[in-house]
């Protein structure tokens, strides 16, 4: 690509008045005037000016406003709950998806499942995805 600095030479139009015909000499400029230098004036176009991306500010009636971005992936209420029911020892009582309901407190938690500690049976490792809902175990009414 040419540097946008560069020059060419270009003619100039000749000057005419009424009285002056364009073959007449006096019409005409010297040779050494004949050429001048004119600079090309070329914009660079970067793709980065005319696209506008996502998170950029906008502007709207002269205040600016920016893009809210994508809400947060956790907020953080389920470990909240959990953290709460096993600081207490909470009897809980979780209804899995095919209807069995298993009561217990909540020993510990991770992302994919929960442990349950049973009074007279076996702990439990249930995986997150096969619970249904949970309620605490003085709370009759289920939601």
């Amino acid at each position: 690509m040419k540097d946008g600095m560069e020059s060419t030479a270009a003619r100039r139009a000749p000057e005419l008045t009424e009285t002056d015909s364009p073959r007449s000499s006096e019409a005409r400029p010297s040779e050494q005037e004949e050429f001048i230098n004119r600079k090309l004036i070329r914009p660079s176009l970067n793709r980065g000016h005319f696209e506008r991306s996502d998170n950029r500010e906008r502007t709207n009636g002269g205040t600016a406003l920016q893009k809210k971005g994508a809400p947060a992936e956790q907020t953080h209420a389920e470990s909240f709950y959990y953290q709460k029911q096993m600081q207490s020892r909470t009897t809980m009582v979780i209804v899995l998806k095919d209807g069995e309901e298993i009561q217990g407190w909540i020993e510990w938690y991770d992302r994919n499942c929960i442990k349950v500690n049973r009074n007279g049976q076996p702990n439990l490792l249930i995986y997150k995805l096969n619970i249904k809902y949970m309620y605490k175990a003085g709370e009759n009414q289920r939601r």
